[in-house]
């Protein structure tokens, strides 16, 4: 009865390697050293097989550490923008999202178990549960307890009040 090889190539080339280092303890007695560190993604290997668009060209992320004050919201925006066309699929936006990494934040991903992520939404929700800190997200209340000052013009109030708007993560305003 033949045996059922792996369709997947990161499951064939541990299949074959398997077989090597059965082949060689049987026939000659010979026990290889085996390699325990060898990289998978978080990722179905097959993603690695979608082809880029024609004509796309890989942008230069800006980079999340989680080393700053960046919140996780507004990376994740801005990976999509920056992503172009290639945002229209989950599969491309999951295998370039580790370009757009660095420091601490790389090692998480990295460090993440094979076939962890299957699609965009299940790596954005691990991203934000374990970066997300809150620290520098404004609330609604923070909002609506904002007062102009008495020295305060009503420009700079403006100018004020929007930052706050656009440190409260989620709130949709219309009109601003």
């Amino acid at each position: 009865m033949p045996e059922i090889q792996p369709a997947h190539r990161q499951d064939a080339d541990a299949y074959w390697a398997d077989k090597i280092v059965e082949v060689m303890r049987d026939q000659f007695g010979i026990n290889p050293k085996v390699n325990t560190y060898s990289y998978r993604t978080p990722y179905p290997s097959a993603y690695d097989l979608i082809p880029l668009p024609n004509r796309y060209k890989v942008s230069d992320f800006t980079k999340f550490s989680g080393q700053d004050d960046t919140s996780t919201m507004k990376h994740v925006n801005r990976f999509i923008i920056q992503c172009g066309e290639t945002a229209n699929r989950d599969e491309l936006r999951v295998r370039l999202f580790s370009s757009s990494l660095s420091g601490s934040a790389f090692t998480w991903f990295i460090s993440l178990p094979p076939n962890s992520v299957i699609t965009w939404a299940d790596l954005e929700k691990q991203f934000h549960k374990y970066f997300f800190s809150g620290v520098h997200e404004k609330k609604i209340t923070d909002l609506v307890r904002l007062r102009q000052r008495n020295d305060e013009s009503v420009e700079s109030f403006v100018q004020r009040l929007r930052y706050v708007k656009n440190k409260c993560n989620g709130l949709v305003l219309d009109d601003w």
